[in-house]
């Protein structure tokens, strides 16, 4: 079975038992320095390293921003503000090292802060996997329609 290795470096950990050391790129399974090249939104970076020749985008592995067309423009110009064009160290976790779009997942630290749990702790973002999209609010719970009703 062949891989798009063009559209999709970074295999997912069985896909590196499958393919090996056949991979024409090299495979990131530990932390490294990169630089920030572009800011995506608030949870997906594109960075350049000197370890390939070609750049690459990384998703924050432990939050969820909002998506540009849903406010998120707040938390992209944040960030940007903060580490375009800088050094940043990325943490990788061997076994959660790929997401489902393919793109590598990692913590990533300025000056020595994770900046991840920053745009936690001021709202910017939410845990991974805590971000209701498309979900339909409980209607009953939230207008406490006993209340209303006198039920």
């Amino acid at each position: 079975m062949e891989h798009d290795y063009k559209n999709y470096p970074e295999l997912t950990n069985a896909q590196i038992a499958e393919f090996g050391l056949m991979s024409p790129v090299p495979q990131i399974t530990e932390d490294f320095v990169a630089t920030v090249i572009k800011v995506h939104d608030g949870d997906t970076i594109t960075l350049r390293t000197t370890f390939r020749d070609f750049d690459f985008p990384v998703r924050f592995v432990n939050i969820d921003a909002p998506e540009m067309n849903a406010g998120g423009e707040v938390a992209q110009q944040w960030l940007e503000n903060q580490i375009l064009n800088q050094e940043v160290q990325i943490g990788v976790q061997r076994k959660n090292r790929v997401g489902k779009y393919g793109r590598l997942l990692g913590r990533v630290y300025y000056r020595g802060l994770d900046m991840g749990e920053s745009e936690l702790r001021l709202g910017f973002a939410v845990p991974f996997g805590k971000k209701a999209e498309g979900e339909i609010p409980a209607l009953g719970k939230e207008l406490n329609l006993k209340k209303w009703l006198e039920i």
